[in-house]
């Protein structure tokens, strides 16, 4: 099942073909309102073409579960993060703030989810980078697995880097690369590793929660799926590897997690639920609401 606001258009021929039914009978049988009338349609599906191309959304249903999937196109829009507002030094603190800070920039906010773990001042856990400013260094300490999710290895990073190109890394390889991201959030576990599914996963685990994650499918092709119910780890990384086809993929939070779809509004975890983030996911558009 798929929900779609602004983020799909209708194709032409399809127009087209509605027009008989969708037409006055009086419109219909003068020819040239008939095209008229067609060319309005076209141009008012073509009107957000862009920001459509930008952000896909779908639902997913995968092993009996439901999960809502972004597909980010980089080529398109670009993906940034944001922590506190530039001006205030304030966190955002919630998609909705993010949101009216953009309209108040003349910017509309198309797609947002909530980055990686943070500690108990909400700050991020990990590497933050905004703008290729390093906000919080790479933290490698390898702590107890059991005093939290970022701590079961390997962890990884999600970064953009200044040609727009994005990659999930594990956090080792991307200190080896040494290269400078533009963007990027840390967080753990990795889901997936090459293609293989993290082995402190047990597929049977009672362990569920919600939970949302990202990989980079090209370099130019982001993919976000944040579960509609809880799942356990193993799910959650099949989902990723068999239905997304990804080969690296990153966790970024449990029972926090919501993303918001312009059009659609919220999923993910039930709003009760979450708590302020250190770090929200964004694609804005110039365009203005």
């Amino acid at each position: 099942m798929s929900r779609r606001a602004c983020t799909r258009t209708t194709a032409p021929a399809t127009i087209v073909r509605m027009q008989a039914s969708a037409l006055p009978a009086s419109t219909a049988r003068r020819p040239w309102l008939y095209w008229l009338a067609t060319l309005a349609m076209l141009a008012g599906a073509s009107g957000c073409s862009r920001q459509a191309q930008a952000v896909d959304s779908d639902e997913v249903t995968f092993e009996s579960q439901s999960f809502r999937v972004v597909r980010v196109d980089l080529e398109r829009e670009p993906l940034s993060l944001h922590w506190k507002d530039p001006e205030s030094g304030q966190p955002y603190a919630t998609i909705e703030s993010l949101r009216q800070w953009g309209m108040a920039h003349d910017r509309r906010l198309l797609f947002a989810a909530n980055a990686g773990i943070y500690d108990r001042q909400f700050a991020p856990l990990g590497l933050y980078v905004e703008e290729g400013r390093t906000v919080v260094p790479l933290n490698l300490f390898k702590g107890n697995p059991a005093a939290g999710n970022f701590s079961i290895q390997p962890n990884g990073v999600f970064a953009v880097y200044a040609d727009g190109h994005a990659a999930v890394r594990t956090s080792t390889a991307f200190k080896a690369d040494a290269k400078p991201a533009r963007w990027a959030t840390q967080s753990g576990p990795m889901l997936l590793v090459d293609g293989q599914i993290n082995d402190r996963f047990v597929d049977d685990s009672a362990s569920l929660k919600w939970r949302s994650g990202v990989c980079a499918k090209t370099p130019h092709r982001v993919v976000f799926a944040v579960s509609e119910s809880p799942v356990n780890f193993h799910t959650f990384a099949r989902l990723f590897r068999d239905e997304l086809g990804c080969r690296d993929a990153l966790y970024l939070d449990g029972t926090i997690s919501q993303f918001y779809v312009d059009g659609e509004g919220y999923a993910g975890a039930p709003t009760f639920m979450v708590k302020p983030y250190a770090g929200i996911f964004a694609v804005f558009t110039t365009a203005k609401p």
